[in-house]
């Protein structure tokens, strides 16, 4: 390739970042170490939903560009979401103030500077920060992401997932962690051994093992991440009164402790979001732009279903108008086919202090387009605040790639103050939702009989749960393979019940359980027909078909979806 002169190379970017559409500016272009103001970076507000990679080594500026994007965005209206892990983006709310050195740096780059608040919404896990708590029901986290939180391997994770089946089958609500043992105690005791020898691939051993590390988190204090009432993640798609998009910050302050819950949960957040928003095609800016922080946490050991339902997720989700950012170290953090996913790439310096980094170093430029610069050394020697960037522009081609010198926030880069964060906690509308756990009847309840147990029979068609008085083991199964046989067309498999089965004696409650709309039925093909076909690998023969729920106060259907989570709303 002919050397270019820096006019040319300059004339290259200039080119290729003029764009028509909205845009978040991201900084001016440096060409042969000389900054170009007019050579604007900048990135089309419409293909944010092409996803993206924000990456470099720790303390290059990661986290103050995710600050100075969100601002852009909720400026254009578009609600952001960041995980907030050490509390620096809470200072969104409070506006910075000018001084000499950000002058300097703001007239060098063409950014016109003033400091500025914004909508801020402050989450905390489970209630563990200041910020309104977020919870997640055990039913509809779902036994994939369960497994991955609790480090199951493939053969406990299949497991787990006949434990859930057999929970929705029986009408048995899964809310918190005391609901999950309750149901794995039932099914490993005297009582429950017939039905866990119906469930075929579930051994009680197996069992044991998923009950012992269901004990061990609880013991850690992660049941007050489980329960109610359950964090709705439309919330995240809000607008403030004057039209900018709400920036929610989930925080965690003890991550350190927690980390595959902590990435888990915001899987989880992403899938819910997935299951519940509409098709929405092309649209002039995304509905929603989720910041994925500490990325590599979620792929380390991960099992080939929780991969591939990440990769589902990713691939389909930006139909319905939501972009994802992963924020990492190296794009090797990334699994290949996820990161061919992410069009758009801000990656700062790394360092290649270690045979293992120079290895990494190499793979990062390998995922570049060709350009003028000479990536390995542009990458080493990038300053603090400096990234290499290439986007997807309004034609759905790569621009060029321009090491750019990244704009300043206008707010304050560092955390709000704890009277700011507790006075706007204090009045969110979503503290009075989500402010109180709730513990209402569930699996846990009903086994163990803690709430009025009916007097009369059961209702018509409603069948009985495992250890209630007022049906028999042959009723179960003849329900079971009447819902079989609707569900498949065809002939149960299941072995007709002995005449003379007893019935079981212990009480338990029996609760109304609040309804939620019925989803449509899936299509045959198109955005459907992927899903189904990632269930399928996701899931394991044992979930590949739906599962009606039994009685006539449940009679909806159940598709839990790509990660094991239920779409059904307990609200």
């Amino acid at each position: 390739m002919a050397n270019k002169s820096t006019a040319e190379k300059l004339a290259t970017i200039q080119k290729g970042y003029t764009l028509e559409g909205a845009t978040i500016e991201l900084g001016a272009a440096i060409v042969d170490g000389e900054l170009h103001k007019e050579a604007q970076v900048r990135l089309p507000l419409a293909m944010m939903n092409r996803h993206g990679l924000v990456a470099g080594a720790t303390g290059t500026g990661k986290t103050v560009t995710l600050h100075m994007m969100a601002e852009q965005l909720s400026t254009a209206g578009v609600p952001v979401f960041l995980a907030d892990i050490k509390g620096d983006l809470s200072g969104l709310a409070t506006a910075a103030t000018g001084s000499e050195k950000l002058t300097a740096r703001t007239d060098g780059i063409g950014q016109v500077w003033a400091g500025k608040t914004f909508p801020v919404e402050f989450l905390a896990l489970g209630g563990d920060g200041n910020g309104i708590p977020v919870r997640a029901t055990m039913t509809s986290f779902g036994p994939i992401l369960l497994s991955r939180v609790m480090e199951l391997n493939d053969t406990q994770e299949s497991s787990l997932q006949l434990i859930f089946h057999f929970a929705d089958k029986q009408n048995l609500e899964l809310v918190d962690l005391k609901d999950l043992r309750a149901v794995i105690q039932f099914l490993t005791s005297a009582e429950g051994k017939d039905e866990l020898e119906e469930l075929g691939g579930l051994s009680k051993a197996t069992a044991g093992v998923i009950l012992r590390e269901l004990i061990n988190l609880e013991a850690q204090g992660l049941e007050k991440f489980f329960g109610e009432p359950e964090f709705d993640t439309a919330e995240l798609l809000r607008t403030a009164p004057d039209g900018r998009g709400v920036v929610t910050c989930l925080e965690l302050p003890t991550l350190q402790t927690k980390p595959m819950l902590f990435s888990t949960f915001l899987m989880w957040l992403l899938a819910d979001l997935f299951e519940d928003l509409p098709e929405a095609g092309d649209l002039d800016k995304p509905k929603l732009v989720f910041f994925l922080d500490e990325a590599h946490l979620l792929f380390n050991g991960a099992s080939k279903a929780f991969l591939d339902a990440i990769t589902t997720t990713v691939r389909l989700i930006r139909s319905k108008g939501v972009g994802i950012f992963f924020v990492t170290q190296t794009p090797k953090d990334v699994p290949a086919d996820v990161l061919g996913q992410l069009a758009n790439r801000i990656q700062h310096a790394l360092r290649a202090f270690t045979p293992e980094d120079a290895k990494a170093l190499k793979a990062t430029v390998s995922t570049f387009p060709v350009s003028d610069y000479d990536l390995e050394e542009t990458l080493t020697s990038a300053g603090i605040g400096e990234a290499v960037i290439t986007v997807m522009n309004e034609k759905g081609a790569p621009t060029p790639v321009a090491l750019t010198r990244l704009r300043a926030p206008e707010s304050v880069m560092g955390p709000s103050t704890d009277e700011l964060i507790k006075s706007t906690v204090a009045g969110s509308a979503l503290l009075a939702k989500y402010g109180t756990a709730v513990d209402n009847v569930s699996a846990y309840e009903k086994l163990n009989g803690k709430a009025a147990a009916p007097t009369g029979e059961a209702a018509p068609g409603e069948p009985p749960v495992p250890g209630s008085a007022g049906g028999s083991q042959a009723d179960v199964d003849a329900e079971a393979r009447r819902i079989e046989e609707e569900i498949l067309g065809r002939p149960s498999s299941r072995p007709a019940p002995a005449p003379d089965r007893a019935t079981r004696a212990e009480p338990a409650a029996r609760a109304p359980r609040r309804q939620a709309p019925e989803p449509a039925a899936p299509a045959g093909g198109g955005l459907m027909g992927d899903l189904t076909g990632a269930l399928g690998g996701a899931l394991g023969g044992g979930l590949k078909s739906m599962v009606r729920s039994m009685g006539t106060q449940l009679g909806r259907e159940l598709l839990r979806g790509v990660f094991g989570t239920s779409s059904r709303r307990r609200r």
